[in-house]
């Protein structure tokens, strides 16, 4: 039963890791998160503090969510958080589209891409290799 409630645990943390981009950064880890974000994105002064309200706005959406899960106690419906995390990421891509270029907004997405491709899943692998031909 503990392991099940770990692994819940687990589960949720990572839903809401998507959300990590806003959160300060763990001690040692070198430089501010939202700096980095800024530099990435060429933000200028007035859309570094709009993303930085989006994100922390995301964030605490995502937290509320895990801790509602949390104190419902029992098996998560995984499948539901992940439609209610899919619901909050679309949401701040939209209200992003209201402060970002286009171009601004794509780099968003790729280090969003990213983030979660190295953070959960390690970096990626070399290519499946191909099956033989036959001659």
């Amino acid at each position: 039963m503990k392991a099940l409630m770990t692994a819940s645990v687990l589960a949720l943390a990572m839903l809401s890791a998507g959300a990590a981009l806003a959160q300060t950064p763990p001690p040692g880890n070198h430089g501010n998160r939202m700096a980095q974000i800024a530099i990435l994105l060429d933000l200028n002064e007035t859309q570094k503090g709009q993303v930085q309200t989006i994100l922390q706005g995301e964030h605490a959406q995502m937290k509320a969510l895990f801790e509602q899960s949390k104190a419902a106690g029992g098996k998560p419906d995984f499948q539901a958080l992940h439609a209610a995390h899919q619901q909050i990421s679309q949401d701040t891509l939209s209200k992003l589209s209201g402060v970002l270029s286009q171009t601004q907004l794509t780099k968003f997405q790729a280090l969003q891409q990213l983030h979660h491709g190295f953070g959960h899943h390690g970096p990626p692998g070399p290519p499946p290799a191909s099956s033989p031909t036959q001659n």
